[in-house]
């Protein structure tokens, strides 16, 4: 059972920590120029493989909770337009690349790209095929709404290639979704499942969320037991984050009642049970995955990696190349977002310009802070030796760096959320719960952020 007073104590705000520094600290100073140089330099740095994103910033409506990147469609002239500038992007970085380097991931976010026609997803897909080599074991997802997906549309996208997919459910009560401004799924979910295993998919993952305006922990129950009953290879059970200066739409979710802290704890611990009763490991932050998914397998060899896009394998991941107006690349050495606005990022590719809206450039001693974040985070456990050896320095040395101090870990420690012994720290159970603040006593800037945002940690 989840300590809800334990809870409460860390209930504060603080990063998701996809990348390291976050992206509120990107800075417009850094351009094209240096984007380049740092593409030129990825082909001589780890990881090797390559994994792309590409970004569909279009909705048929926009959904009022939705804290993505995404514009409502406006018509089809607009969506060439883009496609266009897509695959003009992607052969303009993708001509600083070394074409030896293997694809090992490909996802497709958005925004709702499976509204578009199938086209253009087609023709971008076959671009990348041409240009690169893609490894036979690669992960070729898409997030999918199912409001606007035929059963037909699994086996054109198998076709292509992708063999995952990720169903945004995020309830199943049609009330509660007409309250969000969200359509619910054209076709029963298992159909959906059952055809997606039928066409090739290797795996399916289903996305919940919980602590929604209007949702009770009864809409939620009710949701989580019919996805056990699914029974998906991976589930993802989001905390909604509520950030109306930054997500304005979210303000007309205000007319109802927002779940607090105590119902989205009580949310999250019974569908913690739920899960982990019915046999699903949990990974990182709210996921779920099947004992014999490769998640679950990674987890338990401590080889599990995240990115902006998800958990991965360490075997699968790459640098990541982002594409398409707002995609965030993850280089080795540093991050670049792309322009914001559809109509200013196509008019940037048009000028034959890689449309760099701003960036961040890691250094050494920051590479250090993101790797032994994503030990905890990823995997649980750090280290300490083994990580400052992988960086030829010291323990003094990488305690500096990340300003580590064992006074920090004292709270973590009497609340039994983790164990620290011989230069080891371990993540106990009940510390999964709360592994961004586990995470946050390795960052020695969480405290610069100044007016700089973040959502709770729970």
């Amino acid at each position: 059972m989840i300590n809800k007073k334990l809870i409460k104590k860390y209930h504060v705000a603080g990063p998701r920590y996809t990348s390291y520094p976050p992206a509120n600290h990107f800075s417009e100073a850094y351009t094209e120029n240096d984007y380049v140089r740092l593409l030129k330099q990825s082909n001589e740095q780890s990881p090797g493989h390559i994994s792309v994103y590409i970004h569909v910033p279009f909705c048929p409506q926009i959904c009022h909770f939705c804290g993505c990147n995404t514009n409502v469609l406006k018509n089809s002239r607009q969506v060439q337009a883009y496609f266009q500038s897509l695959e003009k992007e992607i052969r303009m970085v993708s001509s600083n690349l070394d074409k030896t380097r293997g694809i090992s991931q490909i996802h497709w976010g958005g925004g709702t790209p499976n509204s578009m026609s199938y086209k253009w997803i087609e023709q971008i897909m076959a671009l990348l095929y041409s240009l690169f080599s893609v490894e036979t074991y690669a992960e070729i997802a898409m997030e999918v709404n199912p409001a606007y997906l035929n059963l037909g549309d699994l086996l054109k996208l198998r076709e292509m290639g992708f063999n995952r997919i990720s169903l945004g459910i995020q309830d199943f009560n049609p009330q509660l979704l007409k309250k969000l401004n969200r359509q619910p799924s054209k076709y029963p979910v298992e159909d959906i499942y059952r055809t997606a295993k039928k066409a090739g998919f290797s795996s399916v993952n289903i996305d919940l969320i919980y602590g929604l305006p209007g949702q009770n922990k009864h809409d939620f129950n009710e949701s989580v037991e019919r996805v056990i009953k699914i029974s998906p290879e991976r589930v993802v059970t989001f905390s909604y984050a509520h950030v109306p200066w930054f997500k304005e739409h979210q303000k007309k979710l205000e007319q109802y009642r927002i779940p607090q802290a105590d119902e989205k704890l009580e949310m999250l611990e019974s569908s913690f049970s739920s899960f982990t009763n019915a046999g699903y490991v949990p990974i990182g932050m709210d996921h779920y995955a099947k004992p014999n998914d490769e998640l679950a397998v990674a987890l338990k060899n401590k080889e599990l990696h995240r990115n902006f896009q998800g958990y991965c394998t360490k075997e699968t991941t790459g640098q990541v190349y982002a594409f398409g107006a707002t995609a965030i690349s993850q280089l080795t050495d540093g991050y670049f977002q792309n322009l914001r606005s559809v109509e200013e990022y196509i008019k940037k590719v048009k000028d034959n310009k890689i449309p760099i809206f701003r960036g961040y450039i890691v250094n050494d001693k920051e590479k250090v802070i993101r790797a032994t974040i994503n030990e905890i985070m990823c995997n649980h456990t750090l280290n300490i030796k083994d990580l400052a050896s992988k960086y030829d320095i010291t323990f003094d040395e990488w305690a500096k760096i990340v300003d580590f101090d064992e006074k920090k870990l004292a709270p973590f420690i009497s609340d039994h959320l983790i164990s620290y012994h011989d230069d080891e720290i371990n993540v106990t159970p009940k510390g999964f719960f709360l592994i961004r603040n586990i995470a946050m006593a390795f960052d020695p800037i969480i405290n610069e952020s100044g007016e700089k945002k973040y959502s709770k940690t729970i």
